[in-house]
């Protein structure tokens, strides 16, 4: 019989972070990962020698003493990561339909300010109380900033939709949509999208942004260091399927090939609907199971992975997100006819080749519906299944519009290109275990912000949930995720304290 103090099921960020919490807290740790690789969404994958991520393409706040910095410090693992900071004056270009202008994302307020200014210079006091409000909305969340506490204003962050906030601030469209032009990093839906979704990711990229060197795996490859060191297990092809639940806990997990783990606390870094259809319990409401089912998720997205010849194609240390329209919310507004509505593209960081790009990841809006034909289909790495040439023809089809439409403002990206593989919503599915692909979770409306609050605690008492469902999407995001459903076992202000004093040790 295999017995922990914790078992954790899935190996994304916030599997391993909470393992890594834990395990410094002295807890017996074992992580359970179904596929080949662990990471969730910090998994990458090579092609031709190349690097490429599957999620992380960028992160913030890793400046010292910011707020992503301080907790990858206290997990042991800042000083170990392969960094580079992204240009200042151009982390992020805009462009929209035929306006030849690039608006570029600054790094730092003074300077994000300037630029726009330079943009729009009648709209500098509109800028200002942009750039005001959005720092104001985000002092407001205790752990955003590594503090103990709850939220503390439920107004207007809450209350108010992201357009509406933008329509306020100026009479401006283009302002407006130039404001709203990073929206893919929350799948922002308009009129729909809380304020405060859109304030902390545009914070935290604003604050400093940061690519990995040779991709994003090398998080989920420390942290997991992190638990082995400290004696903790992480176990690769193990697929949970049940929680057995008796006498109102869970006392086993058990995997498709009939393994038992037992432990004192489980926690899952599954999608909170997949955790609930695996525990078999009256203890877990018909009501709670049907809100859950309810919910709507985030659209998913058509990656295309291109290996670009060598030398032939300048390495930019910026990313980019075009429009065909001049509208930052059309992107999910599409029709078979008019796919694609725009792109973000995002050059590979390899520690190989400083100036020119290895690769160049290419992605767009897509959603499940326009890969049903396939959906009986289950494809990984440990579980390959040939979906058919028609479904490889799908693939052809749009990556030649995307490589298109990229020529018009990038000329010769075509011809510089080696290779490229694609991933649809159904890549999604299959690796990360959610039901639509969905590219970050349950979709947040302002009307009805407490409908996608999900407590890391559920109602069987040793079990928790942790993960981007349970705070926020995004490497910060699911950080803080971890530390709330790690809270539930050691405490809050305890942990604080721990971050805080790691930060102390040079």
């Amino acid at each position: 019989m295999q017995q922990y103090d914790v078992v954790i099921i899935g190996s994304g960020l916030g599997g391993l972070a909470c393992g890594t919490i834990l395990a410094k807290e002295g807890y017996n740790v074992c992580v359970l990962e179904k596929n080949k690789q662990i990471g969730g969404m910090l998994q990458t994958f090579a092609r031709e020698k190349v690097i490429f991520d599957t999620g992380v393409h960028y992160v913030g706040g890793l400046n010292e003493g910011q707020n992503l910095y301080q907790f990858f410090k206290y997990f042991g693992i800042m000083d170990k990561l392969k960094l580079r900071k992204m240009d200042e004056d151009f982390v992020d270009g805009l462009i929209f339909g035929e306006d030849p202008t690039i608006y570029k994302y600054a790094q730092g307020y003074d300077n994000f300010i300037r630029q726009m200014v330079e943009y729009f210079p009648n709209e500098g006091p509109a800028i200002h109380k942009y750039c005001e409000t959005i720092q104001d909305i985000c002092k407001n969340f205790p752990l955003y900033n590594v503090q103990a506490g709850s939220y503390t204003d439920s107004s207007k962050a809450y209350q108010t939709d992201t357009q509406t906030f933008l329509e306020s601030l100026t009479e401006n469209k283009k302002l407006q949509t130039v404001l709203a032009g990073t929206n893919l990093l929350y799948a922002g839906d308009a009129y729909k999208t809380p304020l405060f979704v859109h304030a902390l990711i545009v914070n935290h990229y604003v604050e400093s942004s940061w690519k990995f060197v040779d991709g994003g795996s090398q998080i989920a490859r420390l942290l997991a260091r992190e638990i082995t060191s400290r004696g903790g297990k992480v176990v690769k092809h193990v697929k949970i399927v049940k929680l057995k639940e008796e006498d109102r806990k869970i006392v086993y997990a058990e995997a498709e090939g009939g393994e038992r783990y037992y432990a004192n606390t489980f926690i899952s870094n599954v999608h909170p609907l997949k955790t609930v259809e695996m525990t078999e319990t009256q203890m877990i409401k018909n009501a709670y199971r049907s809100r859950l089912k309810s919910l709507e998720s985030t659209i998913s997205v058509f990656y295309a992975n291109v290996v670009m010849k060598k030398d032939s194609f300048k390495y930019i240390n910026s990313n980019f997100y075009y429009f065909s329209e001049e509208n930052a919310w059309c992107g999910d507004k599409y029709t078979d006819e008019t796919w694609p509505k725009g792109y973000a593209l995002f050059f590979t960081t390899s520690s190989r080749s400083p100036d020119y790009a290895e690769g160049i990841t290419v992605m767009s809006y897509m959603k499940m519906e326009d890969v049903k034909k396939w959906q009986n289909t289950f494809n990984t790495v440990s579980h390959e299944d040939n979906r058919g040439e028609d479904y490889e023809a799908f693939k052809r089809e749009k990556a030649e519009k995307l490589f298109d439409m990229v020529e018009k403002h990038f000329p010769g990206f075509k011809e510089s290109i080696k290779s490229y593989t694609c991933a649809t919503p159904l890549s999604a599915r299959d690796y990360i275990g959610t039901d639509d692909g969905s590219l970050y979770g349950y979709a947040k409306d302002y009307r009805e912000p407490l409908k996608t609050f999900i407590a890391p605690q559920t109602k069987i008492p040793n079990l928790l949930l942790t993960g981007q469902n349970i705070n926020m999407h995004g490497v910060l995001g699911v950080t803080i995720s971890a530390i709330m459903t790690c809270a539930q076992l050691v405490g809050l202000d305890h942990l604080i304290e721990k971050i805080k004093d790691a930060q102390k040790v040079s």
